[in-house]
């Protein structure tokens, strides 16, 4: 006897919240605020420079928290995130370390060493998502890419801003339909659709033929 699924609906104030227009204008505020830390932050690693970005929650020191500016591009160097990797191992000593699990103290070896390549990708992406949260661009993927960069920084033993980071981009993933309503979103999502549902660009029309009408002498 096959087993009946139950369906349960979303709450109707989560169904405002995460898929209704009316409550884009609070994930607009939410997504350009976020977005501008992240490109601040990706702007600072690509031109090897420490701006000192405004904050809504007060000055925070991004270098200090290891977010791994330095005196050179990461698109040029690998010091900046060795640094940071090397920084990190510091603190994987006793039972309450920063650094709590070893597969994540191995990457970080694994990282000092031959992850230099990471770099430019990690500069690059937090560039990206910094554009993509302020346009809107995609919005539930940036968001998602941001806060599994906030979970790396996190493991690493870096907390600082990031948790607070973690838990907006978390919220902006679980409003991906209408984040990006103020933005480019309110087009790209219709368009592109989603892998279950595809959107215009992936329907073609199908024209039938029509029969000629007859001729007459």
């Amino acid at each position: 006897m096959a087993q009946s699924i139950t369906y349960y609906e979303e709450p109707k104030p989560a169904k405002w919240l995460f898929a209704s227009p009316q409550a884009a204008w609070i994930w607009l505020v939410v997504r350009v605020w976020l977005g501008y830390q992240w490109l601040a932050a990706g702007w600072g690693k690509v031109t090897g420079t420490a701006p000192k970005p405004w904050h809504l929650f007060g000055s925070v020191n991004l270098e200090a928290l290891g977010w791994g500016f330095t005196s050179d591009s990461w698109l040029r160097s690998t010091a900046g995130l060795k640094g940071f990797a090397a920084f990190a191992l510091q603190n994987t000593q006793g039972p309450h370390a920063a650094v709590n699990y070893g597969w994540y103290q191995s990457f970080l070896h694994w990282m000092s060493g031959g992850g230099g390549w990471m770099a430019p990708v990690i500069a690059i992406g937090e560039v990206a998502i910094g554009i993509g949260l302020i346009f809107g661009i995609l919005t539930g993927v940036s968001a998602f890419f941001a806060v599994i960069l906030n979970t790396a920084f996190g493991l690493a033993g870096v907390a600082g801003v990031n948790p607070l980071f973690a838990v907006f981009g978390v919220m902006l993933v679980l409003a991906w339909r209408n984040a990006g309503y103020y933005g480019v979103d309110r087009w790209l999502l219709p368009a592109l659709g989603t892998p279950w549902q595809p959107g215009k660009v992936f329907h073609k029309e199908k024209v039938e033929a029509v029969p000629a009408a007859p001729v007459t002498a």
